[in-house]
């Protein structure tokens, strides 16, 4: 079997356990949690870097299994790498222990681990075949910010937060700000590394 073609059977299968995942936990929210709101299911990080994750393995493994990923894919690749990693890493040191919509144990376990882990791997062993420069890689960054605002925006609506450290409820928006500020300069950070990794495979291909 052709490389390209195992690659494209593994993200296939890796974006089928993600669709299920979502789909799973949400119909598990709906048929448990009494006058359950869906916009809040899909109003969490995680559920959106999970569906971009999603389309992008599952766009990949079609392009892929016919040949070359076109030069825009590469940037959704991108953009899906730096979420799921925030998504990853804000779980793990923030919200393992808060109920954040994923109740189902096997569901959270591919959302906040699996599935982070695999879009890290997905990117380092098919790297894109040009550099993507730190300007062009801070675009990404648009969306996270655009999340911020809108769970701000929306929340005193909602009377809803998707997580502890975006409601200004208990302690007012100082605290809010700061992990604000900290995130947002880990996610700069991923900006920065995923471009850097760009430089990898160009090396690799001038040595060879």
């Amino acid at each position: 079997m052709r490389r390209d073609h195992a690659l494209s059977l593994l993200r296939a299968a890796f974006a089928f356990l993600g669709a299920a995942g979502i789909t799973a936990q949400y119909l598990y929210n709906l048929a448990s949690i009494p006058d359950y709101r869906p916009l809040n299911f899909f109003s969490f990080f995680t559920i959106e870097s999970n569906v971009i994750a999603v389309l992008a393995l599952a766009l990949a493994a079609a392009y892929g299994w016919r040949g070359a990923l076109p030069r825009w894919l590469h940037f959704v690749r991108g953009a899906a790498t730096i979420y799921m990693t925030i998504t990853g890493i804000t779980y793990s040191l923030l919200l393992r222990d808060v109920e954040v919509d994923t109740a189902v144990p096997w569901v959270n376990l591919v959302l906040h681990y699996v599935l982070p882990v695999v879009l890290v791997i997905d990117w380092l062993v098919d790297l894109p075949p040009f550099r993507i420069r730190l300007g062009a890689a801070l675009v990404w960054l648009v969306f996270p910010v655009l999340y911020l605002v809108y769970s701000l925006v929306r929340g005193p609506f909602a009377d809803w937060y998707p997580y502890p450290f975006l409601d200004p409820r208990p302690e007012g928006y100082g605290p809010v700000a700061v992990m604000s500020v900290a995130i947002a300069i880990g996610g700069f950070l991923f900006a920065w590394l995923v471009s850097w990794t760009t430089r990898l495979r160009l090396r690799f291909d001038t040595v060879g």
